[in-house]
């Protein structure tokens, strides 16, 4: 129902001290002068983009992403249309002009199954076939389905942890089938992604469901319950490692993190009778205290918003430091079950990986802890697997 006091107040939240409307959206265009090295499901473009007064002479030029299963590949001499948002903030993650669209050379119309919408009613939303919707060869499989019949799910915050929980599983288990179930609170495309794209190719990683409103991985699943059952129940998953998307969303609030999300992974890992694993949130090298040791995040997202009994994985990590995270990890023991395993032989292992590792910046020789500690989640999961 209408209601004009709420109107209004939205209204005037939505207006900046001189009036105007500040745009959602920064639109640019611009010019393909050349196709950088790109990867599965993206094309990475430099772009000479327009000034405030049109024309592209190649003074203004910035990289730009193009997701081919919505906008096609952008060609050199391609006219294309920005959105230039995250780049003008300078983000790390989401540093580049995105691609919306190639006015002059659409794609041609993809026929075929799928009426599950995702990016729902944005301009960009797209056509997928989810595994547990009915056109699907998987839905019969998704409606008997009641539980992951015990599998271990590892539940970690950043994306980045992802390579070190597979590092730490395949240590233990080198035959163990691996599947990453991606939440929407990071990164939507899982092309965005190279570290899928790269585990699995090496088959380090069986493969990606993407659940929510992410899109793009081996199987689509509209929440995280059913994905981990397509991960279990068609992809043969004896792990599945449940995290964001590439990026994630903090206000340095109690509260306002996207790595909540966390907590409810672990509640839905459980009510499928599967075994949750908490990966902690560790960082040596933070200049943020908040994140030091073990970050508020994990501590909000296991010891407030997880209902479900976990099994926390404390990594036996050397020195003060270490005493710290324990320390830290203790006030998690009345909801959880805390578990101390070892490091012993899992650096070796992350460095063995066929990916860079890197979390907020920081690479393993300037954050071991990070990886440490998500390396030995996975070497936990794999002995309870």
């Amino acid at each position: 129902m209408y209601r004009a006091g709420h109107a209004g107040a939205s209204s005037r939240g939505r207006f900046s001290n001189d009036g105007t409307v500040p745009g959602m959206i920064r639109w640019r265009r611009g010019e393909v002068r050349q196709i950088l090295p790109s990867w599965p499901g993206a094309v990475l473009c430099a772009v000479a983009v327009e000034s405030a007064g049109g024309g592209t002479d190649g003074s203004a030029t910035c990289r730009a992403l193009a997701y081919t299963e919505l906008v096609g590949s952008p060609e050199v001499g391609d006219t294309v249309l920005l959105n230039t948002g995250a780049l003008d903030l300078g983000l790390g993650t989401g540093g580049y002009a995105l691609v919306v669209a190639v006015p002059d050379r659409l794609p041609a119309d993809r026929e075929g199954p799928g009426h599950l919408v995702k990016a729902r009613y944005t301009p960009l939303q797209a056509t997928v076939l989810g595994a547990d919707e009915q056109g699907s060869p998987y839905h019969g499989v998704m409606r008997s389905a009641e539980d992951v019949d015990g599998m271990p799910v590892v539940v970690a915050d950043l994306h980045s942890a992802l390579p070190a929980v597979v590092a730490g599983v395949r240590a233990r288990r080198p035959g163990a089938r691996i599947v990453n179930v991606m939440l929407d609170g990071g990164a939507l495309p899982a092309a965005f992604s190279r570290l899928v794209g790269a585990l699995r190719e090496e088959g380090l990683l069986a493969g990606c469901v993407t659940t929510g409103q992410s899109f793009g991985g081996d199987l689509e699943a509209v929440t995280v319950h059913s994905g981990l059952l397509a991960a279990r129940h068609v992809m043969g998953a004896d792990v599945a490692v449940v995290c964001q998307g590439p990026g994630n969303l903090g206000t340095g609030t109690p509260w306002g993190f996207s790595g909540v999300s966390c907590g409810e992974a672990v509640n839905a890992a459980a009510v499928l009778g599967g075994l949750p694993v908490a990966s902690l949130r560790v960082s040596e090298a933070d200049a943020r205290e908040r994140h030091r040791g073990v970050s508020h995040h994990s501590l909000t997202a296991y010891g407030r918003v997880a209902l479900a009994r976990a099994q926390v994985v404390v990594p036996l990590l050397p020195g003060v430091f270490g005493e710290r995270v324990r320390a830290q990890a203790g006030a998690l023991g009345d909801r959880h079950d805390l578990v101390e395993v070892g490091v012993d032989g899992l650096e070796e292992a992350v460095r063995a990986l066929p990916v860079k590792v890197s979390t907020m910046g920081r690479g393993l020789e300037e954050d071991r802890a990070a990886f440490l500690s998500a390396a030995a989640a996975g070497r936990h999961a794999a002995d309870l697997s």
